[in-house]
């Protein structure tokens, strides 16, 4: 599954069109009738209405209206630079603390969940963009040097330089903290730019979250694959210096307190026919956050439909529907369950307990049959071997449907007396009914 996006929505008074930055200047304070629209446009249509008043003509002037470029939303056309970032240069830039060579980068250690969080703190502070300016930490506000900050290098790079600390992938390797790296090498003032992959918004695969630094400040939002423009252009790279885990706390130099996160696998890992240790510890994540009601036993290696609906269920607290809560889960549902983060499921509930033909806590025919895989087989036989029929078993009970499980149900309805098609070792309603009273 792929994480639903918030975009966000810049105010006009964050607009960086020549009109909107001329206003600003002029009127600091205050607006009239800004909360409806373009303030530039406002300007415009008053400047319109006393051109036409002095001309007389009775023809209304057309307003001008500030165009913005629809290749990079939120980007004004006309102030538009070729490229959104500079060259290499030492941290704090030029004239201040000269920063360490980048010739021959040795990588510094760091996980994605690190790179992803660096990331999110120039989204919350919306850092102004710019090619000149350079931030606190010292790197400079512009899209490489965006990267350079999350990936931690040792100075600000460029497109041109970036590549050196990575490794090339394709785009099913992506993960989050990877890049799209887009450097036009015959021409590198014309288009450059680079963004963070944050993971996939749907299952196809033809939207991301992109963390990037774009005018008028950075941003997080939802990305055609690759980018709005140059699409094709764009390569994926992986910081050599990702580890896949976060260190351990108390082993191998693992800092005291650290959390241990395990990155995400791929989706090929969850779902029917999948058996792993990703569904195991899925499962257990699922169990932490309130999902436990939907397991009858384990969880376990195995994808059940138990792992579904505890899935599902989770995806639902965050308030997500459709698509986004499929019950399968993608990197965003990973990313909550192993940093903690997201809301719980209220009170263990996963939905409404099956009761088929007004059983309580029959789930139907269906799922008693040769191929079948669900948690309420294990619950079956458990059940069965509490009644005194586990003579059939040699391991066991578990989730799949074995001929142990038809021969301990069929002399369980023997004994209430039923032969023929009545004890055919195939648990109905009523069998599972007397078998759990």
């Amino acid at each position: 599954m792929e994480s639903p996006v918030f975009e966000e929505i810049d105010p006009a008074s964050d607009c960086d069109c020549p009109g909107c930055v001329h206003w600003r200047r002029a009127l600091p304070h205050s607006w009239s009738g800004r909360t409806s629209a373009h303030p530039a446009a406002h300007r415009a249509l008053a400047l319109a209405a006393v051109a036409s008043a002095a001309l007389g003509t009775g023809h209304a002037v057309p307003a001008a209206a500030a165009p913005h470029a629809p290749h990079r939303p939120g980007v004004s056309a006309g102030d538009d630079p070729d490229t959104l970032q500079g060259g290499s240069a030492p941290l704090y830039g030029p004239g201040g603390r000269p920063g360490k060579p980048s010739v021959a980068p040795k990588p510094t250690a760091t996980t994605r969940t690190e790179i992803i969080n660096r990331a999110r703190t120039w989204v919350t502070a919306k850092v102004p963009y710019s090619m000149n300016a350079y931030s606190s930490d010292g790197y400079r506000q512009d899209c490489s040097g965006y990267v350079s900050m999350a990936w931690q290098l040792p100075g600000n790079e460029w497109t041109g330089s970036l590549a050196q600390y990575g490794e090339r992938i394709s785009k099913e390797e992506l993960q989050p903290g990877d890049i799209l790296l887009f450097h036009n090498a015959s021409d590198p003032a014309n288009g450059s730019h680079v963004t963070i992959f944050g993971g996939w918004t749907d299952a196809s695969r033809t939207h991301y979250t992109a963390y990037e630094q774009t005018r008028p400040h950075t941003r997080r939002q939802s990305t055609p694959y690759a980018y709005w423009n140059d699409s094709a252009r764009y390569v994926p790279y992986r910081y050599k210096g990702v580890t896949p885990a976060e260190p351990v706390p108390g082993k191998d130099g693992g800092q005291p307190g650290a959390r241990a996160v395990t990155p995400y696998p791929g989706a090929s890992y969850f779902g029917p026919g999948a058996n792993n240790k990703y569904v195991t510890r899925l499962g257990r994540m699922l169990v932490t956050r309130g999902a436990g009601g939907s397991y009858a036993s384990g969880p376990g290696p195995r994808w059940t439909d138990a792992d579904r609906r505890a899935t599902r269920a989770f995806q639902q607290a965050q308030g997500w529907t459709g698509a986004d809560a499929d019950g399968l889960p993608g990197p965003r549902t990973w990313e909550l369950l192993v940093t903690g983060e997201g809301k719980d499921v209220k009170g263990g509930v996963v939905g409404p307990p099956p009761a088929s033909h007004g059983v309580p806590g029959y789930p139907g025919r269906a799922l008693f049959r040769p191929g079948a895989n669900n948690a309420y087989v294990t619950q079956l036989g458990r059940q069965l071997v509490r009644k005194g029929f586990g003579r059939f078993y040699r391991v066991g009970p578990g989730p799949h449907w074995t001929e142990a499980d038809r021969r301990a149900v069929e002399a369980f309805q023997r004994t209430q007396g039923w032969r023929g098609g009545a004890a055919d070792g195939y648990p109905g309603p009523e069998t599972w009914r007397r078998l759990f009273s």
